[in-house]
């Protein structure tokens, strides 16, 4: 069977076309309602005016490694973070939960998305869910999950949010009531949770949605878990004995040292943070290298968070100095010097 194409672009239509929907099959089917006026997507969702208008989405919170605006009619609140356990998104949950929190008394409906929809964004949402509500991170995220069946945030970010809930919470339910005493959303989100508590637990016993606890190399039935190669590791066998061989001994510059640094660290703060609505915050120089841009733009209002620009670079005008020349053999002394003298 032959096809014929009128011109060379159609092959490439077609082969972008099943790439789109291989993608859209990987990173889930459209966004995801988990709360009353609160979505979950993925970047191809936040650029798709159709679901925008679908959804009736009026503020969208972009947080990913290139997070910017798209669309001049939308409030935007960007963060730039990477999808990396060592990542620190706990230093912007207060930030995101204003911006959320606000627009949803406001009757807008509130869009976060990432690149895949399955853990940075997911993250954010759970936060907020916690926050708003008397529910554990483990039940927020059950809520998620509930209405969004892909969502899967790392380690790294799981073990945030359970910090989060140790040291942090109380305070920020705290600071939230203080500064928006309205509880227009109380009863109606702590019902609607209870609702998605019910649904997760149904969809568990029909084993249509994975609670993210596949051992590694097996496959998860819902394609949910991060199962990672389906290549087992290899086990190390004990050394039988520490003894170095007679006659060879090991320089000091080969011995090797075990790190001792706790994993999953978070990344230090950024230089400054901007209210999304516009009010900057006195900036303060970081160490660190993290800066934050403000975009300004004419419909509605953007605010870019994060970065990983490194803060200064070396100085490439430096003076070169001269390397010191090693001290010559003094059987070769004779040899060198007349060497030398022909040179001059």
């Amino acid at each position: 069977m032959f096809v014929i194409f009128k011109n060379w672009t159609e092959p490439i239509l077609i082969v972008n076309l099943l790439i789109n929907i291989e993608d859209e099959a990987k990173m889930g089917n459209g966004m995801n309602k988990v709360l009353p006026g609160l979505y979950v997507g993925n970047y191809r969702d936040s650029k798709d005016p159709i679901q925008l208008d679908k959804y009736k989405i009026t503020h969208i919170l972009s947080i990913h490694d290139a997070a910017r605006r798209l669309h001049a009619d939308k409030h935007y609140l960007c963060i730039m973070a990477s999808d990396s356990p060592d990542q620190n998104l706990t230093q912007y949950f207060s930030l995101c939960n204003d911006f959320i929190h606000a627009a949803r008394l406001r009757e807008g409906n509130v869009l976060i998305h990432c690149l895949a929809g399955m853990s940075r964004s997911v993250t954010v949402a759970v936060a907020y869910i916690m926050s708003v509500t008397p529910l554990t991170w483990r039940e927020a995220l059950k809520v998620v999950r509930a209405g969004r069946a892909v969502a899967n945030p790392n380690l790294g970010f799981q073990r945030q949010l359970q910090d989060f809930e140790t040291y942090k919470l109380v305070e920020e339910r705290r600071r939230l009531k203080e500064r928006y005493p309205s509880l227009a959303l109380a009863d109606s989100d702590l019902s609607e949770c209870r609702v998605m508590l019910d649904s997760y637990q149904t969809m568990l016993n029909q084993r249509t949605i994975c609670e993210g606890k596949c051992s590694m190399g097996r496959q998860c039935p819902t394609g949910v878990c991060r199962t990672g190669s389906k290549r087992q590791p290899r086990p190390r066998r004990p050394s039988t004995t520490n003894e170095e061989p007679s006659g060879i001994k090991r320089s000091p510059s080969t011995l090797s040292t075990t790190s001792t640094a706790s994993a999953y660290r978070p990344r230090s703060s950024p230089a400054g943070l901007y209210s999304y609505t516009g009010v900057p915050s006195r900036p303060v120089r970081s160490a660190s290298g993290l800066s934050m841009t403000r975009v300004s733009d004419l419909g509605g209002s953007a605010v870019a968070v994060g970065g990983s620009e490194y803060s200064r670079r070396r100085a490439a005008s430096a003076p070169a100095t001269p390397a010191a020349s090693p001290p010559a053999s003094p059987h070769r002394t004779p040899q060198r010097s007349r060497a030398l003298q022909r040179c001059s």
